[in-house]
C-alpha cells in the first residue's frame, strides 16, 4: 500500500491518525512514517485497514459474498463459505478460488486488489 492510498483509507473510516493508531496497534509516530512515505507499510497493516473498510456497517449488510458473485463452484470447500464471510474472502488464507490458489498471503492481497470484491468494499 502507497502512503497515498494510506491517507485516502484512514480518511474513509474518519479517524484521526492517532485513533488509526490505536487501532491498528502501534504509535502515531509510526502513522506518521507510513503517511509520509518514510516507512513500508507491512502487509499485515494493509490487511488490518481493509479489514476495517470491508466491515463498516454499510457494506457487511448490502454485499453479497463472494460465491455469489464469482458463481463459485466450490463453495462448500471454501472457509468463505464455511465461516459465512464471503465478504471477507481476501482475508481467509486457504480460499479455494483460481486466481489466488496456492499463492502466499502477500501474492493475495495483491491479485484481490483488482478483485471487484474487495474493492467495492475499499469505497
Amino acid at each position: 500500500m502507497e502512503s497515498e492510498n494510506f491517507v485516502k483509507y484512514r480518511n474513509r473510516l474518519g479517524k484521526t491518525q492517532k485513533e488509526i493508531a490505536e487501532l491498528l496497534g502501534v504509535s502515531i509516530k509510526t502513522i506518521h512514517s507510513y503517511e509520509q512515505g518514510w516507512r513500508k507499510i507491512p502487509n499485515y497493516i494493509e490487511r488490518q485497514v481493509f479489514f476495517l473498510l470491508s466491515n463498516r456497517r454499510k457494506h457487511v449488510e448490502s454485499a453479497p459474498p463472494c460465491w455469489e458473485v464469482k458463481q463459485c463452484g466450490l463453495k462448500e470447500q471454501c472457509p468463505a463459505w464455511e465461516y459465512n464471510c464471503g465478504h471477507l474472502c481476501w482475508f481467509i488464507s486457504g480460499t479455494k478460488c483460481c486466481c489466488t490458489k496456492g499463492c502466499s498471503l502477500e501474492e493475495k492481497t495483491a491479485k484481490c486488489l483488482s478483485c471487484d470484491i474487495l474493492k467495492s468494499r475499499l469505497e
